[in-house]
């Protein structure tokens, strides 16, 4: 399968999207509609993005999964990674410029995770200028996407083992709706216009 994906990107003329079709191969999320979230990355817990200063103030405290989604209502979309083209380009502000539709939705709340520190995740939202509408949680050792069998090596583009690109409406812990792009360069399923279609 690798391969034809390879063969197939690669007749769209791009080196690099060649290498993120083959990496997506190799590894396809199993999360699906109405599993629960939480029970399928049992004692998993996220880091929400803050400086290095705030995590030392709060002993660099994590949060547990159950505090995120129970009793709420929440789209969750994850990202290969902070600063990287597609994720700062397309995906971020699609969720921060359509905020309000989504709140008026019922949605509690929106929230970005990526394999990255807390730390890194601050200074990228900050540079989107996009903390006051979507909350930024870090995976930093990658077991949330690996407990929901959504991560990917990126190795090729000097990644390391990330995340696909994904979205999801959870409501109470129960996943609602489910999209994962083809490959982690794409952008055509995972944005918020697609999850309000859907919610």
């Amino acid at each position: 399968m690798a391969s034809a994906l390879l063969r197939k990107a690669t007749r769209g003329g791009s080196p690099a999207a060649a290498l993120w079709a083959a990496a997506a191969a190799a590894s396809r999320g199993l999360a699906s509609v109405g599993s629960d979230i939480v029970s399928a990355a049992p004692g998993v817990s996220l880091q929400k993005a803050r400086s290095w200063d705030e995590g030392v103030a709060t002993k660099f405290s994590t949060t547990p999964l159950k505090d995120i989604f129970h009793g709420k209502k929440v789209v969750i979309f994850g990202l290969p990674g902070a600063y990287t083209g597609v994720c700062s380009q397309a995906h971020v502000p699609s969720y921060k410029n359509n905020i309000d539709k989504l709140k008026e939705k019922g949605v509690d709340s929106v929230i970005c995770v990526s394999v990255n520190d807390p730390y890194v995740l601050n200074g990228w939202a900050e540079k989107l200028q996009a903390k006051d509408a979507i909350e930024f949680y870090g995976d930093f050792d990658g077991s949330f996407h690996k407990s929901l069998d959504l991560e990917v090596d990126l190795s090729a583009a000097l990644l390391g083992r990330r995340s696909h690109r994904w979205s999801a409406f959870v409501d109470d812990g129960k996943i609602k709706t489910f999209n994962v792009e083809k490959a982690p360069s794409e952008f055509k399923v995972s944005g918020a216009e697609v999850i309000l279609d859907q919610i």
